[in-house]
């Protein structure tokens, strides 16, 4: 529970929040929830089949393959994180969530959509040893940076988002418990509060520029290097070469920063609930949802091991039984 201050200045208790930002006509509420259920479903299984398939087939053992199925991974639980509960509430005539849950789901949030931002940016470095230095590739690309790069990863976002999850629980909020958004957002959260947030949102302006812009920098200059590396030796070969190995990551990056850029860093006048819910969802359901597909549809080793998986050729004993 929370202390909140009401317009008289005068302190109560909070313990839920109502999240009010899915604007759904009751009579759309069925298909829109048959919809998002279906799209968490393929969300979960597409990202499981990937995990699946690098696991049993040793040829998919390398670094980039590592990446994926830590980025499947994320993908998979940062979609858990927001849309259990909003078919919960989409089913329920009050959708609320307890201030406790509300941190929670917050911290979460941010653990999950942060690491994925640093997972691109290794597999981008990885597309470029692959490209520009091929000879050297298993040498710069050894299972000792393979592994100290996840752990970064995951121990700045675990940090990053713990830091982000004390500071807003120990803003006041308002007497208002309402969120204009289908999850704890913070941003969102932050415009309930009463008392001063200044340190919160040094603290986005800080580590958002750490966490989105530096990665996305990285990842342009990583590209701006391959592309470099292709024009020096032009040739049909080596452009077809480059576009089947990074096509597929190229367009899961610009699918998730995309859609947060559209979202946050590029504002309109008149900026509703609606859209701000709209871009939500593009980024928490269906971006996770479509990479499964690139990877799977775009990319040659996967299809391989998928054919050998349906074959019955590379089934784990556990589904032999």
């Amino acid at each position: 529970m929370k202390q909140i201050h009401d317009e008289n200045g005068n302190q109560t208790i909070i313990s839920e929040f109502l999240l009010l930002g899915m604007p759904i006509q009751p009579e759309l509420k069925a298909p829109f929830y048959a919809l998002f259920l279906t799209m968490y479903l393929t969300t979960v299984l597409g990202n499981m089949l990937i995990i699946l398939l690098i696991y049993v087939d040793s040829h998919l053992h390398t670094p980039m393959y590592l990446f994926l199925s830590n980025l499947s991974f994320s993908d998979m639980c940062f979609s858990s994180v927001t849309i259990p509960k909003l078919l919960v509430n989409m089913q329920s005539s009050k959708p609320i969530i307890s201030y406790t849950n509300c941190l929670t789901q917050l911290y979460f949030f941010l653990l999950f959509a942060d690491v994925e931002s640093f997972l691109l940016v290794a597999m981008a470095y990885d597309r470029y040893v692959a490209i520009c230095y091929p000879l050297h590739y298993t040498v710069m690309m050894s299972p000792k940076l393979c592994g100290s790069l996840l752990a970064l990863s995951w121990a700045l976002t675990f940090s990053i988002s713990l830091l982000h999850t004390l500071l807003v629980s120990q803003v006041v909020f308002c007497d208002s418990n309402i969120i204009l958004h289908f999850f704890c957002d913070m941003s969102a959260l932050l415009k309930l509060a009463c008392s001063d947030i200044h340190i919160n949102e040094l603290m986005i302006f800080i580590f958002g520029g750490f966490v989105l812009v530096v990665p996305f920098l990285l990842i342009i200059a990583s590209y701006s290097c391959i592309l470099f590396s292709i024009l020096k030796v032009p040739s049909v070969r080596g452009i077809r070469k480059a576009f089947s190995t990074c096509s597929s990551h190229l367009s899961v990056v610009s699918l998730f920063y995309g859609t947060i850029i559209g979202l946050y860093l590029c504002p309109s006048a008149n900026n509703s609930t609606v859209k701000e819910t709209v871009m939500s969802i593009m980024y928490t359901v269906v971006t996770p949802m479509l990479n499964p597909f690139i990877y799977s549809l775009r990319n040659q080793d996967m299809k391989g091991a998928f054919k050998k998986l349906l074959e019955g050729r590379k089934f784990p004993f556990f589904l032999k039984l």
